[in-house]
């Protein structure tokens, strides 16, 4: 069951991704607006994972000066 989950996220993903390159390319409307979606989602994430990176981050950067 996990499998399955995991094979749907994954394809949404790449779903998203192929939205992306799409759009770029001057793709239909609803293309634009997954993957606005996708970018915006992109976004959060690396906003999320960068509160714990940039301790992580800056501890190593004041440790080079």
């Amino acid at each position: 069951m996990a499998v399955l989950v995991l094979v749907g996220v994954l394809l949404i993903v790449v779903g998203g991704c192929v939205c992306v390159v799409w759009a770029s390319r001057g793709g239909p409307r609803w293309v634009r607006a997954v993957a606005a979606v996708t970018l915006a989602a992109g976004e959060l994430v690396r906003a999320g994972g960068s509160g714990r990176g940039s301790r992580s981050g800056s501890g190593s950067g004041s440790d080079g000066d």
